[in-house]
């Protein structure tokens, strides 16, 4: 699950707007679409295939559980830390510039991370990967905003929240496809590669597409925040490299010391953010959105609910090609039924009964909570888990999709026009940090568990991701109640 931010209050006016009353009659707003389009679907791509080859890419590049760790949330690292300075930097110099800037720096680094050789080369191209997703993906929603108008800008949008929700679907099993084919006997490295011909057409195409003046409006004048973004940069990695070494080397005096740095950042950063914004100036994040009805209940749920999603897909990868042997594409296929009901269900809830929309998020979260559950019940024993255990990955993809939506979309209602850029921004970097947050913890709790239980390795895998299952079924309760707590409060 990804999404992105709105990059200014209002959309400004297009040279050659879509008209919906024609429509048909140029095939350039089209084209146009299906080129940015393309291009989200690469990138969501990107985030869920890694997962399934995972496994195989420790084996080949003699990675260990921590290495893996990090080519998952690098990606997260740079995405979540870049993602509103990439949304600005459409808005200085123009969106379609920046999205052609993005999606090469995306290809490049697809090609260096299909290419790489050891652990340590994939984990910092992947770390420029997912710094070329933050350049080019706030530009999509933006372009689309500005080239369409009426009722092609409705189809255009409801195209848009389709690849996100195809995307993650999709991901698991390409990803299973292109590592059991072992193409040519590379292995792992296709899930990488077939970025590389995809984003060289896309790159011609937009050229001759896409829009390519600077920005203009009074969006423009919105100044990066290069002092907050580094406050931010250097916080996230403080938490997030000793959550995922720390472990691993036995909890050293460093990763303590480490934890302690980031949190006393994070304060730094929102003191700076709040001086910034007194100032009148543009901070990264403006802290004055969390004061808005809901919003700080939201961005809670939103870490919840993509930390659960997060782990609950890293871990069980984990298990099930790493424990139980399954092959890639089988592992892919495991988690077709989650994506699929995902999918389905993020596409339908508003048009489900208004009486029922307050209640959707917290139930979600219930829902997922009974869903984890179901499946480490159903792995306890070292087995397959049955048919069981497909009722159980549907749930979870029902309750993922009823916690995440209403909750992304109600906080979104809540806020003045004139902070919408800001809020969206702040919870898609929240969506992102959650990621993050839910492979560093929740792996390594798995590789943790891994490591202390003995006997044979199937047994073991299926203890580890028990425990994992119980964490992230409270993790998933947490949020549930989140709501009672902040409301009384």
């Amino acid at each position: 699950m990804t999404t992105t931010s709105r990059t200014g209050p209002g959309p400004a006016p297009a040279p050659t707007p879509a008209k919906s009353e024609a429509p048909g009659t140029d095939n350039r707003p089209r084209l146009l679409l299906a080129v940015v389009l393309a291009a989200l679907f690469m990138a969501v791509l990107d985030v869920f295939i890694v997962n399934v080859a995972a496994p195989t890419m420790g084996s080949e590049l003699h990675a260990s559980g921590a290495d893996l760790q990090l080519v998952v949330a690098g990606y997260a690292i740079t995405y979540s830390v870049l993602l509103i300075t990439g949304a600005r930097l459409g808005d200085r110099l123009g969106h379609g510039r920046v999205h052609l800037a993005g999606l090469a720096l995306f290809t490049t680094a697809s090609l260096a991370c299909g290419l790489a050789q050891g652990a340590t080369e994939l984990i910092v191209f992947r770390l420029v990967q997912g710094a070329g997703s933050a350049v080019m993906i706030p530009q999509v929603l933006s372009i689309i905003q500005r080239s369409f108008t009426g009722e092609a800008r409705i189809r255009a949008l409801g195209a848009y929240s389709a690849v996100l929700a195809v995307g993650a679907a999709a991901g698991q099993i390409i990803g299973g496809v292109l590592v059991s084919a072992d193409l040519f006997g590379t292995g792992w490295r296709p899930v990488f590669l077939v970025n590389v011909p995809v984003g060289a057409v896309l790159l011609v195409l937009g050229r001759r597409i896409l829009p390519l003046g600077t920005g203009s409006g009074p969006e423009r004048a919105r100044g990066l925040d290069l002092p907050g973004l580094v406050l931010l940069g250097a916080a996230v990695s403080l938490l997030t490299v000793p959550l995922v070494l720390g472990q691993e080397e036995d909890w050293p005096l460093w990763s303590w010391l480490s934890l302690a740095a980031a949190v006393l950042l994070f304060a730094l950063f929102c003191g700076y953010e709040s001086r910034l914004a007194r100032r009148g100036g543009a901070p990264l994040i403006a802290l004055r959105v969390l004061r808005h009805p809901g919003m700080a209940l939201a961005v809670l749920r939103i870490l919840a609910v993509m930390a659960v999603n997060a782990g609950f897909l890293f871990t069980l990868t984990l298990h099930v090609q790493s424990g139980l042997g399954y092959s890639a594409l089988r592992a892919g296929l495991t988690f077709a039924p989650t994506a699929v009901v995902f999918g389905a269900v993020a596409l339908t809830w508003r048009r489900w009964p208004a009486a029922w929309q307050r209640a959707l998020a917290p139930a979600g979260f219930v829902l997922t909570a009974l869903g984890v559950t179901g499946v480490g019940l159903a792995f306890h024993g070292g087995g397959d888990g049955g048919a069981q255990l497909y009722v159980a990955y549907a749930g979870v993809g029902a309750g993922l999709a009823l916690a995440f939506s209403p909750t992304f979309t109600g906080a979104l209602a809540t806020v003045r026009p004139e902070d919408a850029a800001d809020a969206s921004g702040l919870l898609a970097t929240v969506t992102q940090l959650g990621q993050l947050i839910g492979v560093a913890a929740f792996g390594t709790l798995f590789l943790n568990r891994l490591e202390s239980v003995g006997g044979p390795q199937a047994y073991t895998s299926a203890e580890a991701l028990s425990a994992c299952a119980w964490a992230l079924a409270a993790t998933a309760a947490a949020g549930a109640v989140s709501g009672l707590v902040l409301r009384r409060r």
